[in-house]
């Protein structure tokens, strides 16, 4: 597979919150897929699908636990969930830090991601950190300092479009930036680009799993603005 690709997170029909039917034998295809696009020929194909990984208390626990930002689910190679490619778990959510840990199939550590929240006492703007084994780590900022500047000057007048949203049913509200370039010394392995929802690869070395996991986390903390695609009661 190239190295070279942009990696998309899709939601398709289907349950994606590690729900099975409730017909002995059936299997609800996974929901949420995370597509890659390979920059050489601009072809799409499927690379991972995704879901939540329930803890012991099902949905009900996997809500609870991720408003302080835990997060777990796994990137299957089909939608029958016949191989595991990845999986992505918590180690630590606490004071606006997330640490989670991408692991292969095997249970090797493939990577692992760090979110520091806005404000959380290291900057003010939320910082990814993605570190692989072997590689030098990459940190990416969410949105250029300039472009929050100007958000926070529009922002009574995003509030006021906001209630006349929730009041009409319809308008919308910008949202704050949400570009993110990673830097790895003055290389730029990573980026995601908000517009089109992509997580793109730049450098040779990231794993690609690595990459996906990224692609389905991210969009897991949309704001109230978004739809996280894990914040299902199904």
């Amino acid at each position: 597979m190239s190295n070279v690709l942009a990696m998309k997170p899709v939601v398709r029909p289907g349950k994606s919150g590690g729900a099975r039917a409730a017909v002995p034998g059936a299997v609800v295809p996974v929901g949420h897929v995370v597509e890659a696009t390979d920059e050489a020929d601009g072809g799409r194909r499927e690379v991972a699908h995704v879901e939540r990984e329930l803890p012991p208390g099902g949905v009900s626990a996997y809500l609870a636990a991720r408003k302080s930002g835990a997060r777990s689910f796994v990137l299957w190679a089909d939608p029958e969930r016949r191989e595991r490619l990845a999986t992505l778990v918590t180690e630590s959510a606490s004071d606006g830090v997330c640490v989670y840990r991408v692991l292969g199939a095997g249970g090797e550590t493939i990577g692992v991601l760090v979110r520091e929240k806005a404000l959380s006492g290291k900057g003010l703007r939320t910082r990814w950190t993605v570190a692989q084994p072997g590689c030098p780590e990459a940190v990416g900022f969410k949105g250029r300092i300039f472009w929050w500047f100007v958000w926070w000057l529009l922002l009574p007048l995003q509030t006021a479009i906001g209630v006349g949203s929730v009041l009409s049913g319809g308008g919308d509200v910008a949202r704050g930036p949400r570009r993110i370039i990673w830097r790895a010394g003055r290389e730029v392995p990573l980026e995601f680009l908000s517009d089109d929802n992509e997580v793109h690869v730049h450098a040779p070395w990231v794993d690609w799993r690595l990459a996906a996991a990224l692609a389905a986390l991210i969009p897991t903390f949309d704001s109230w603005l978004g739809t996280p695609w894990d914040d299902k009661r199904n």
